[in-house]
């Protein structure tokens, strides 16, 4: 079977921003926030999605975190208490929708969303091995290349999934994931790409870096 989307050479020159919060009411607007403090990190597109409890609300986007997320309508439309968000850069090749993160994806065991900063040194490997067992790829995102994984591991928890999942990639990078029931963060063995924790109002947040945390005035713990 032949990859209809090749991975082009733009994850090799990547520098993206993520952000993460469990448990508070504005989740989505304080994403929003904590995006707009990582532009720098990424301006090509953004994207955000919530869950409520019940269902999964994606909204995903080229361009700026304001002109995307400034209107309150849109912010009222991803509702519920905890949210994941994500701004992309690319130097090499161009930004398509497909593209632009969190990625969704409903799995057997429920859904999860999925938000990724770094490269995958042997994600063309991997992407050939996956293509070969009958995954189709919608993107050309090293990210999806994890999504994949995650789904057709044999392990019975989205944790175990997860930790299985990523002994098999290799590279630089961190994310933060999203169950109905958890919010997940993940940096690589060696530390390299940055994810900070913090904590406002009984809610948890993770971020690529504490300026995320500063602009919604939550604590920093690590």
């Amino acid at each position: 079977m032949r990859d209809p989307h090749p991975p082009s050479d733009d994850h090799f020159h990547e520098e993206c921003g993520v952000f993460g919060i469990y448990g508070h009411s504005d989740a989505s607007a304080l994403t929003a926030l904590g995006l707009h403090a990582l532009q720098h990190r990424g301006q090509e597109a953004t994207g955000i999605v919530s869950y409520d409890g019940e269902h999964f609300y994606p909204h995903r986007a080229l361009g700026l975190v304001g002109d995307n997320f400034g209107s309150p309508d849109v912010i009222k439309s991803l509702a519920g208490n905890m949210a994941i968000g994500h701004v992309r850069y690319s130097t090499a090749g161009g930004t398509a929708l497909r593209n632009v993160q969190p990625l969704f994806a409903d799995y057997e065991f429920g859904g999860l969303a999925i938000a990724h900063n770094g490269n995958l040194t042997n994600a063309f490997a991997t992407r050939k091995f996956l293509v070969q067992r009958g995954c189709l790829f919608q993107s050309t995102s090293d990210t999806e290349t994890i999504v994949h994984l995650i789904a057709i591991s044999l392990y019975s928890t989205v944790v175990d999934r997860m930790i299985d999942a990523l002994r098999q990639v290799e590279g630089a990078y961190s994310l933060v994931a999203m169950t109905r029931e958890k919010l997940i963060g993940v940096r690589d063995p060696y530390g390299i790409r940055p994810l900070v924790l913090g904590r406002l109002d009984g809610a948890y947040i993770l971020a690529s870096e504490t300026c995320a945390l500063d602009i919604i005035g939550a604590e920093f713990i690590r």
